[in-house]
């Protein structure tokens, strides 16, 4: 299976102008995700290059992560992060652990990101394909069927926290629809006959057909989303219309329809795709307000998986998504939760020592 590159100005909507503040960076733009166009990477490519590919949920941070490991100046405010040095970013952190640059407009360690979803990620790392393979979900739900043996080759890393919210067309939302229940959205998932105004709150909400999108199987969307709001990765949802292999794709079905229902990444959700609430058990979980708190079915660990271990050119790049810099410019500014301290403190420990 073949990873499809996809431009990085294509699904970073909510990072857009994010360099602004940081002197040397390069600009990311803000063009509406859903237009596969091109393939995003930082760094010469006569220097050794870490390939990286996967998830389209986990996309945003490394794409942003790439971009500016491979500006030629730095781009980042060392003294607010407790680090004092004028490097740019791939000679810090390559330089920890012993790489350095041969030549001046050259990083010590390029970065290529390709976009597909986390199953294909997966399988690629598995096959050597790529160095380190994005997931949306746990390769143990990718693969439920591998034996321990074999998932134990992945080595995960997990670099920041997704609270799936459930979406909907303008016109749905302006029909006075703002919240579905976990009963309902199980319903719809698993029934070819539709919900209508009486199952969500909103007297004025349209009573014609919705139509379901969900992600293709495989990808780390779908896996959570089946294993988290029906405790089986396998679950069968047979009632969705539509599947695509992208959060992209999917914002873009429902950013043109007028009756479209769908869950997605967080790093996917403008004004064109309004979130709505869900309710379990009794709490309704709003977007922007309390989706990253406990309880909260639909969310999901981002992981990035190497294979074997981890080597320490991987190692820099992951230190730098991980360390409070990363943590802030790359997941949050994605619109994701960073990791609270003491698993911050884990995922770091778990890395190859530092040779300085």
């Amino acid at each position: 299976m073949q990873e499809s590159p996809v431009s990085r100005r294509a699904v970073l909507a909510t990072g857009a102008g994010l360099c602004a503040g940081f002197a040397g960076c390069i600009s990311t733009g803000a063009t509406p995700p859903g237009n596969a166009d091109g393939e995003a990477g930082g760094g010469d490519v006569d220097v050794p290059t870490l390939r990286a590919g996967g998830s389209s949920t986990v996309y945003p941070i490394v794409d942003t992560a790439a971009s500016y490991w491979g500006t030629s100046e730095p781009c980042w405010h060392s003294d607010r992060y407790g680090i004092s040095t004028n490097e740019r970013l791939a000679d810090y952190w390559g330089g920890l652990y012993g790489f350095e640059t041969t030549r001046s407009e050259a990083p010590p360690i390029a970065v290529r990101v390709k976009l597909s979803h986390s199953g294909t990620g997966l399988e690629n790392l598995r096959k050597g394909r790529l160095d380190i393979g994005n997931s949306s979900a746990s390769v143990k739900a990718e693969f439920p069927d591998f034996r321990e043996e074999e998932l134990s080759k992945y080595t995960d890393h997990v670099v920041g926290v997704d609270a799936q919210p459930i979406v909907v067309s303008e016109a749905i939302a302006e029909a006075g629809v703002d919240v579905i229940s976990a009963e309902t959205l199980k319903a719809r998932s698993t029934q070819a006959k539709s919900p209508t105004s009486g199952r969500f709150r909103g007297t004025t909400a349209p009573r014609s057909r919705f139509q379901a999108v969900g992600r293709t199987e495989g990808s780390g969307t779908d896996t959570a989303f089946r294993n988290n709001l029906f405790s089986d990765p396998n679950a069968p949802i047979p009632g969705v219309d539509i599947r695509k292999g992208q959060n992209q794709q999917v914002w873009g079905i429902v950013t043109n329809a007028d009756n479209a229902i769908a869950y997605m990444a967080l790093a996917f959700v403008d004004d064109s795709v309004p979130s709505i609430g869900l309710t379990v058990e009794g709490t309704e979980y709003v977007p922007g307000e309390n989706l990253a708190e406990g309880g909260y079915p639909l969310a999901r660990d981002l992981h990035r998986y190497t294979w074997d271990g981890t080597s320490e050119r991987e190692a820099a790049f992951l230190r730098m998504i991980l360390h409070d810099y990363g943590q802030e410019t790359f997941v949050k500014a994605a619109n994701y939760s960073a990791l609270t301290d003491d698993r911050q403190r884990k995922q770091l420990d778990g890395l190859p020592a530092l040779q300085r």
